[in-house]
């Protein structure tokens, strides 16, 4: 009989700590993390956002980004090294937050250089940092990828300059920058504003969704899940040289247009239609900003270096599913609908007047 043996241990999981812990992208993250096997820290703002964390087999820290964070002491109770740091938060005006962000960056990196780590840190931007692309069928159309001029619209221009400053900390730590595409799935996705319009138009006598833009707009979109693993491939990649000081779009294996998700969206909410019309009609304030901005993501980058690939079924592949999962939420209440929901109010405010 062959002799039974332990097998060997397992050496001790990585960590890593995550910003905006308990937001959209946050917390898909932490879960992305806590499955693949490493020991994960999330930052929360509020003590009462801390037991849906630990629920996942997140540890909570409770604190905010700031230059006079006090909560690295409760962190330091667990740990004193960080593998991989996750920032996943934004704020407006976005400046004044990245100033906030890179002090607490260097603050947790200089502690783990001290302890032998030191740590790759992925900061969050997004593709709106691009300016748009054609549209589909459009003449000469190509896709943005990470060489494209960071020249998009002027709200995220402060952001788009900020991110860069990760580049600049190489004594302490690596960077990079990840662009997701618009994000979908669950709750927190700016798509559930679309989700609300579209029920709004079931609601009405005429059933008719208006909508200011042309139908061949490119939306391109991942779901938070892949976006998530995306990440992962990233902190796990073997060569750390290959990955640090490098920028990666995160999208969907192909694109979707308005008139893909029109066409769902009228079959899914049985309207008599989705029409599009003029900025001048009386449409939705602020909704050419949600339909009208047309951008394809190459994203070839990162798939060839990690091997990256997204899984999840296309918006309009699964539209059904994502909008029972999104009324779900809102009915529960849930911190992410709501939050997109003052985002988009904040957003729109200007546009409105």
């Amino acid at each position: 009989m062959a002799e039974v043996t332990n097998p060997p241990s397992r050496p001790l999981g990585r960590s890593v700590f995550v910003t905006g812990a308990n937001g959209y992208l946050g917390s898909a993250v932490c879960r992305a993390f806590v499955r693949a096997g490493w020991r994960t820290y999330g930052l929360v703002r509020r003590p009462e956002s801390a037991s849906a964390l630990a629920i996942e087999e997140i540890v909570p820290i409770v604190g905010s980004i700031a230059h006079n964070a006090t909560f690295l002491e409760d962190l330091y109770k667990h740990t004193k090294t960080i593998d991989v740091i996750v920032s996943c938060t934004e704020q407006i005006p976005f400046g004044t937050h990245y100033q906030a962000l890179i002090g607490l960056l260097r603050k947790l990196a200089e502690t783990s250089n001290r302890n032998g780590v030191r740590p790759l840190v992925l900061i969050s931007s997004g593709v709106k940092d691009y300016a748009v692309t054609g549209v589909h069928g459009s003449p000469g159309l190509a896709p943005l990828t990470e060489d494209s001029p960071l020249d998009g619209m002027d709200l995220v221009q402060e952001r788009a300059t900020s991110c860069l400053d990760i580049f600049n900390h190489t004594d302490l730590f690596d960077g990079v920058v990840l662009r997701p595409t618009p994000l979908f799935g669950y709750g927190g996705s700016y798509y559930g504003v679309t989700l609300e319009l579209a029920a709004a138009a079931a609601g009405s006598p005429e059933r008719i969704l208006r909508i200011p833009a042309d139908f061949n707009v490119i939306l391109h979109g991942c779901h938070v899940d892949d976006c998530a693993e995306a990440y992962l491939s990233l902190a796990e990649h073997p060569a750390r040289d290959a990955v640090s000081g490098q920028s990666f779009n995160v999208s969907g294996y192909r694109y979707e247009t308005l008139g893909d998700l029109a066409e769902a969206i009228t079959s899914e909410y049985d309207l008599q239609g989705v029409v599009p019309i003029s900025k001048d009609e009386d449409a939705v304030p602020g909704s050419e900003i949600l339909f009208g901005v047309s951008q394809w993501v190459d994203s070839t980058k990162i798939r060839q270096l990690t091997g990256w690939s997204d899984k999840r079924m296309l918006m309009t592949e699964n539209l059904h599913a994502y909008r029972v999962a999104y009324e779900d939420a809102a009915k529960r209440g849930d911190e992410g609908v709501q939050r997109i929901k003052e985002r988009v109010e904040l957003i729109f405010a200007p546009v409105r007047k």
